[in-house]
């Protein structure tokens, strides 16, 4: 089955506000797991309840949502980057069930209730994707015995 690549264009605005948070532990890990699975850069999660989509690369993660935020600039159009989470290194955390400590950038007014929400929509995302996952691996596998001549 052939493969084909998407290239998307974000930009990022001007940054409205920052705060210091944590993320729970299982949403940090699973992002990044089916970011080492997925084997590329990036990696894009859509959140379909929400209408939102997560670039996942492994410094952060921005959301953009599906329906606003279209610009252009210089001839080129994408979408805007709405808010980020950038997770603190590893090395920060007690433990791996630790919460992550994480710097959210807020780039629109108002967008705290949105950053919960996420984190709240972006779980069963994750859990859905990782089972997938698991499903695919499994499947790649068949043992046959073999008959001799």
């Amino acid at each position: 089955m052939p493969q084909y690549y998407v290239r998307e264009t974000f930009f990022r605005p001007d940054e409205h506000s920052r705060e210091l948070s944590a993320l729970p532990a299982g949403l940090v890990n699973g992002l990044w797991l089916l970011l080492a699975r997925h084997g590329r850069e990036n990696l894009f999660v859509p959140i379909r309840t929400m209408q939102y989509q997560a670039i996942v690369d492994r410094d952060e993660v921005v959301f953009v949502d599906s329906h606003g935020g279209y610009a252009h600039q210089d001839g080129v159009g994408g979408r805007l980057i709405r808010l980020a989470w950038r997770p603190r290194p590893a090395a920060e955390r007690d433990s791996i069930s630790a919460p992550v400590p994480c710097e959210i950038v807020y780039y629109f007014p108002d967008l705290q209730t949105i950053h919960r929400r996420l984190i709240t929509e972006l779980n069963p995302v994750i859990a859905l994707n990782l089972e997938r996952q698991r499903g695919v691996q499994a499947g790649a596998c068949a043992v046959v015995p073999f008959r001799r001549p």
